[in-house]
């Protein structure tokens, strides 16, 4: 069963939206951490506000879980295989919606962008038919 954990919901939301501000009106860059992790490394220039934003994200998760170990469940049992093509799939999902929840579902919706709404309504009706064949379909539970 899945915990509602509204506050915990909030407050990194806000954090992820603050972080993408400061991005944006520092850098001008949009907070898109898939293409963030391929210009890392891809880039010829620009790695270094990349390497610190994500190591600022995995900082970030390391600190809280490090004040507050119980607010995040850990889950077992779920097949490796399936993660690993779960994996390949989003990796081959971002490069083919040219981007990821970051970029256009925090980024691209709050600047109005017609092409990231369209990506994230698509990206977000294949989570919910994913979540419902795995869960009902395959049996594999959360």
């Amino acid at each position: 069963m899945t915990n509602f954990t509204p506050g915990i919901a909030l407050g990194g939301g806000l954090l992820i939206g603050a972080g993408a501000v400061v991005l944006m009106a520092g850098l001008g860059r949009i907070a898109g951490i898939s293409g963030m992790v391929h210009g890392l490394f891809s880039a010829d220039s620009g790695r270094g506000w990349r390497a610190s934003f994500l190591i600022g994200l995995i900082a970030g998760a390391g600190v809280y879980v490090t004040i507050w170990p119980d607010d995040i469940p850990v889950r077992h049992g779920f097949p490796a295989l399936l993660l690993v093509i779960a994996g390949l799939l989003v990796g081959a999902g971002t490069k083919l919606g040219s981007g990821c929840t970051s970029g256009h579902g925090v980024c691209g919706i709050a600047r109005w962008s017609w092409r990231s709404i369209t990506a994230t309504a698509v990206f977000m009706a294949f989570g919910i038919i994913t979540a419902i064949v795995l869960r009902h379909g395959l049996g594999v539970s959360a």
